[in-house]
């Protein structure tokens, strides 16, 4: 048969969150520092159709993708490694799986057959995966297969892989199988979750190519040749993947060293091809070696996770390392115990700069407002995204303009000032719903955004549904508060400025999304710019 791109299968095992969505992205990445083109998706197990209604809290940020799709939070590792451009079709869910499925059997496309998990679900699965090399034009395919060998959710999908592998051949497809090599009292490495983990993935059919042990000690080569022998593979086709010092961005070089990608290439019968990873060596050099430091202060909801705001740290990252060639020090404030507090000081007082990310709902609300009012008033700083810049409106709104119930009609419907509003709620047409990825970005002159990005008009993706009620303009501007950018499409206000501040800017839209550690967001950069000029002072 066949097969212009080839694939590789990346499955976990033993546990979930050992970080297989940084191995898949690592590996592509390297395969990408080959030479070769690259193309990547995940396969989620849950039933949800997308990642949009799910709570961070569970499953971490939502990563929009260029074409507006809610996707899983590990497209953005996907974005961040590569050169990539994902779309909607780059992720996919066992939901939207069945939806599809459903939709051609009420069309009438099985001829009448019963419908079952095989052929038809699994078929389905084969088609979007093969899809994807056709479509893209890739060499090579990076499919990370969610969820932990034995999970019952994940059955389709290994039933799947298992006949994609047989139909395509062992030089088109492998498969790596990511697994956990616990440290337990005493400092002893067992091996034996391993070896259970990938006897279940071979009693479904599918025998790895390359284990990916992840352990937060050395493991020996003693050690190793015992795993390659319980589990069927060489030894040199055991590698490990450590705990970082610093940051996953480490892990190309790592995976290098131990030559991951010549076996890779070699299994795939790929050859004549060299990994240059001076991309990453040149970040690391950066990262080990900080010029400064900066301390930005980040405001969320109570003990979130790092996954739920995990694009924006890491464009600060970027940002920083980069772009500033400087430590960064993230200090994760709570809104709700800020609420609570008198002491308004002692959670800013060490903070050059603050940032109040993208957020959903009411709690920590009044914390989030104190957050602006405190960097307004002294001439910290600021960065809002989304919410974090409706803010900046209601903020003026009570204090400056003395209006004690502006708000936002998603947290009060009867405010008597909604300066954040729906769209279809304000006077004057309006689409309504959700605004969702790309869209164009009109910049006012002289403003310090157009100086930042140093052009008139910009691409940016978004994920919204409220929006600034511009009959408050006036309002705004007389105390301070300006409209620098604009929807192309719908005329909304994209972004707001504080006059008479160094550095206070809010964006409608999502910047985190599109940042990448060898080239940062101009938005993220000069805020850290910003924030190191405000340290030195």
């Amino acid at each position: 048969m066949l097969c212009m791109s080839k694939y590789i299968l990346v499955t976990s095992g033993v546990c979930s969150s050992l970080g297989k969505g940084v191995a898949s992205s690592t590996i592509a990445s390297l395969l990408e520092s080959s030479g070769l083109k690259v193309a990547m998706m995940k396969c989620d197990p849950y039933i949800n159709v997308d990642a949009g209604n799910i709570s961070p809290y569970q499953h971490g940020e939502v990563y929009v993708t260029e074409d507006g799709a809610e996707t899983d939070l590990d497209l953005g590792n996907f974005s961040r490694f590569t050169n990539i451009n994902l779309t909607n079709e780059n992720c996919i869910s066992i939901g939207k799986v069945y939806e599809n499925v459903i939709r051609n059997e009420r069309a009438g496309r099985y001829n009448g057959r019963t419908v079952q998990v095989i052929p038809h679900i699994t078929d389905e699965i084969k088609r979007c995966i093969r899809h994807i090399g056709t479509t893209s034009g890739a060499d090579v395919v990076v499919v990370e297969i969610g969820g932990t060998v034995g999970d019952i959710e994940a059955v389709p999908y290994l039933e799947a892989s298992r006949q994609f592998a047989r139909e395509l051949g062992k030089e088109n497809v492998i498969s790596i199988h990511l697994t956990l090599i616990p440290v337990i009292t005493g400092g002893e490495l067992k091996s034996k979750p391993t070896q259970n983990s990938v006897k279940q993935l071979q009693q479904v059919g599918i025998q790895p190519d390359i284990l990916i042990c992840r352990c937060e000690a050395p493991v020996e080569d003693s050690l190793k040749k015992k795993i390659a022998q319980f589990c069927n593979v060489s030894a040199e086709s055991v590698f490990v993947s450590p705990d970082v010092e610093k940051s996953i961005y480490e892990l190309p070089v790592i995976f290098h060293e131990q030559k991951i990608d010549s076996v890779i290439l070699n299994k795939l019968k790929i050859t004549n091809k060299k990994t240059d990873v001076r991309q990453w060596t040149d970040f690391l050099k950066k990262l080990n070696n900080p010029k400064s430091s900066v301390t930005i202060a980040l405001v969320g909801k109570k003990d979130y996770l790092d996954n739920c705001y995990k694009s924006v740290q890491e464009s600060l990252f970027h940002a920083a390392v980069t772009g500033n060639n400087s430590e960064l020090i993230i200090k994760k404030i709570d809104a709700e115990t800020l609420e609570k507090s008198t002491e308004i000081d002692s959670f800013f007082n060490d903070a050059d700069g603050i940032v109040i990310p993208g957020s959903y709902g009411q709690r920590g609300f009044l914390g989030l407002i104190k957050t602006v009012t405190y960097a307004r008033e002294h001439k910290i700083p600021y960065l809002g995204i989304d919410l974090g810049m409706q803010l900046m409106a209601i903020e003026t709104g009570r204090n400056l303009c003395n209006w004690e119930d502006a708000d936002t009609t998603e947290f009060m419907s009867n405010s008597t000032h909604p300066v954040i509003s729906l769209p279809e709620e304000q006077q004057g047409p309006s689409d309504g719903g959700i605004k969702l990825g790309s869209s164009s970005v009109k910049l006012t002159e002289g403003s310090k955004l157009h100086s930042i990005y140093k052009t008139a008009v910009i691409t940016e993706r978004h994920r919204s549904k409220y929006a600034f009620d511009r009959h408050y303009t006036k309002d705004m501007e007389d105390n301070g508060l300006t409209i620098t950018a604009m929807s192309v499409s719908d005329n909304q206000a994209e972004a707001f400025e504080w006059n008479n501040h160094p550095w206070g800017i809010g964006v409608q839209y999502h910047p985190e999304f599109v940042s990448r550690p060898a080239k940062p967001h101009p938005l993220f950069n000069s805020f850290i710019l910003a924030a190191l000029d405000n340290h030195k002072k």
